[in-house]
This record gives structure tokens, C-alpha cells and sequence, in this order.
């Protein structure tokens, strides 16, 4: 069988943590949907029968029922294909959500809190959706696969065996217990990072396009090839037995996101001037198409504003963000043998920087700061 897997998508998403610009972020949320009609697009060429979208369609704080009309337009455009959607955390099924009021396509089913097995003729699918913005127990881990010789999918959003305490408010779930109850594929939502190769086909496609500078590289969605092994080994040994037993299948990424984020680092221990600076950045080669944060780097010789800097550079429209994670020239050691203030101030704050508690790059620049009150 085949079938797309996506997520994240995140309609009318603001954009406003990544710049200032005032129409950056409608920019982007047309790029948006350019990227949803090439996704829908390559279903109806492809004429792929089942789409899995892996909660996060949208953002319900900011989504306008045009958006939801135009997804759903795009949705009737492929009639055959049959489209399931499990509600996250940024899209949960509430009353007044779309996925409650909104009359969507007939070939569209969306999951709420109630954990639901969809029986079609190849493939059994398992499907659970948020019923608020956050989740700590989606019951997921108690699902029993009813019939083991088809093909069983769970679509669902959540954080695979999460360790941080922000996470365990989105759907915690065990890869350990995922295994033992044997699924063949697991459509999984929440992590904007690409599954790059998983033996226990847990797969998150990533967001379809990037939102930021933590989200580097490619953005688009998967689409998956899965033959059906029947042939079962019988071993003591979980581990093995999953491995032995597991499915031949068949993923291969679509890129949909025609932009890039990337970094690039510039050492401006030469520069002397803002406008060597402004130069430096300037001669640096950089695609049209992609978005940038530049990060200065090495020791400076000038006092750095990023805000005049933003204003001057020619590329100032694809370069996003700049960012100074530069060193000043201060030999620390030697001030901080001095009898004075100043050497007591930095006496104290290397005592911090020592402290593997402490954040290294704040306590450098409070110490940058409180050399300037001293002169």
C-alpha cells in the first residue's frame, strides 16, 4: 500500500518571532499554501489513495475559516484519496474548532479523543486527536491490534519517550510499549525534524514548511511504500523479533518548501570598523531563495549594533537575523589580579563563568557590559 505522510503545517501561523518585517509573514503564509497545493497536487498525479496528517494542520488561535475553506477545497480536488487528520496540540478538536463546526469533503475523517480503529480492506488504522491544547495521557499504549494480518497504522500526534517537562504535556509515548503492540507504521506529529532513519518505523516528516532557525534544511512531506510480511519469526527476544517480523517499507521525501533557513558564521577578528563589518557581510554569497541568520564570531575590535547593522546591509531581506557570539580582547586573567574595582567585578564574575550552572555566553557579555561602566 501507499500513502503521504505530513504534519506540522501550521496554517495562518504569525511568523512574528522570526523578524520585524511587516509583510514577512504574509509572505510566508502564501508560500504555505503554495507548498499545500504541490502537496495535493502530487496526490492527484501520483493518484496515492490514503493521506495521514499528523495533527497541527493549523493554529487555532490565529486560523480564518477562508484558510479552512481553501484546504478544503484543495481536498475535493482529489476525491479518491482518502484523508485522515489527528488533531495536536496547536489544532485540538474543541467545540468551536473547525474540525467540529466546518463541513468538511466526505473523504475526510478526523479523530478526536476517542481512540478509533477505521477498518478499510487492505489496512486497519488506529487514529487518536487532542481534545485541548495540551495532553498527558492519549491512551495510545493500551491499543490492541484487532487483526494482525493486515497492515495497521497509527496516526497520532505526539513526543516520543520524553525526558523534558514541556514535552510530557504533549502526548508522552514509549517507543518500548509502541513495539510490543506492533504497529506496521507509525504516523507520528509534534517534531519539526525529519525522522532520518528509524528501525522501528516511529516516523515524524517534519514540518512541511520551516518556521525558524531550529528547523535547518529540507521541509516537505513523505511519501511511504509498505509491503506486507506475513512470515512471522517467533523469538524470546523482543528486540529481535520485532526487527525479524518488520514489513519492507519504502519512504521517500518531497521537498515543498522552495526556502532554506541556514547559518553562517563570519569571523570579524580583522575587522576595525562598522563599515568593514557591513562590507564583510555584504560580500558574502547567498541565495535568493533561502532565509539567513548570520552570526559574527571571533574576537571583536569594534563595538557591535546589531539594529544599525540590520538597517545597512544590502541583503537585508533575505538575512533575517544577526546574531554576536563574538569575544572581546580583554585578557580577564590579568584584570582581575588588579587592585581595584574593576579587577574585584571580574574576579567574581569568572568564579561564575567556572560554574557549569552558570550560562558561559550571558556571563561573558555581563562582563563586556560592566567593563563599559568602568571606563
Amino acid at each position: 500500500m501507499r500513502f503521504i505522510h505530513m504534519a506540522d503545517i501550521h496554517f495562518d501561523s504569525p511568523f512574528r518571532v522570526l523578524t520585524d518585517k511587516r509583510d514577512f509573514g504574509t509572505k510566508r503564509r502564501l508560500e504555505q499554501r503554495e507548498a499545500f497545493r504541490k502537496a495535493i497536487e502530487y496526490i492527484s498525479k501520483e493518484k496515492i489513495p490514503y493521506l495521514f496528517i499528523a495533527g497541527d494542520l493549523y493554529d487555532q488561535n490565529y486560523i480564518k475559516e477562508n484558510t479552512i475553506e481553501f484546504i478544503n477545497n484543495l481536498f475535493k480536488t482529489i476525491p479518491n484519496t482518502k484523508i485522515f487528520i489527528s488533531p495536536g496540540n496547536h489544532d485540538p478538536f474543541l467545540k468551536n474548532s473547525f474540525y467540529n463546526t466546518f463541513k468538511w469533503n466526505d473523504n475526510v475523517t478526523i479523530f478526536n479523543e476517542e481512540i478509533k480503529r477505521i477498518e478499510l480492506e487492505e489496512i486497519d488504522i488506529y487514529g487518536y486527536g487532542f481534545n485541548d491544547f495540551y495532553c498527558s495521557n492519549s491512551r495510545v499504549e493500551e491499543i490492541e491490534i484487532k487483526n494482525k494480518e493486515k497492515i495497521n497504522i497509527l496516526l497520532v500526534h505526539g513526543a516520543l519517550d520524553s525526558s523534558k517537562t514541556i514535552d510530557i504535556q504533549y502526548n508522552p509515548i514509549s517507543t518500548n510499549v509502541l513495539k510490543e503492540i506492533g504497529f506496521d507504521y507509525i504516523a507520528l506529529g509534534h517534531v519539526h525534524k525529519r525522522t532520518e532513519e528509524n528501525k522501528y518505523n516511529f516516523i515524524y516528516p517534519g514540518s512541511m514548511i520551516s518556521f525558524g532557525f531550529d528547523e535547518l534544511g529540507e521541509h516537505g512531506m513523505l511519501d511511504v511504500e509498505i509491503e506486507k510480511n506475513n512470515k512471522k519469526n517467533k523469538s524470546n527476544n523482543l528486540e529481535n523479533n520485532y526487527l525479524n517480523n518488520k514489513n519492507k517499507i519504502k519512504t521517500n521525501f518531497i521537498k515543498l518548501d522552495n526556502r532554506i533557513f541556514e547559518e553562517k558564521n563570519i569571523d570579524i577578528s580583522e575587522i576595525n570598523s562598522e563599515e568593514q563589518l557591513i562590507e564583510k557581510i555584504d560580500s558574502i554569497e547567498l541565495n535568493e531563495n533561502n532565509f539567513y541568520k548570520i552570526i559574527l564570531v571571533g574576537t571583536k575590535n569594534i563595538e557591535i549594533k546589531i539594529d544599525e547593522i540590520c538597517k545597512l546591509i544590502k541583503q537585508r531581506e533575505i538575512i533575517l537575523k544577526v546574531k554576536d557570539k563574538t569575544e572581546t580582547k580583554n585578557d580577564f586573567d590579568k584584570l582581575s589580579e588588579q587592585n581595584s574595582l574593576k579587577g574585584i567585578f571580574v574576579k567574581k564574575m569568572l568564579e561564575r563563568l567556572n560554574d557549569k550552572n552558570e550560562n558561559t555566553e550571558e556571563i561573558k557579555k555581563a562582563i563586556e557590559i560592566g567593563l563599559k561602566s568602568f571606563e
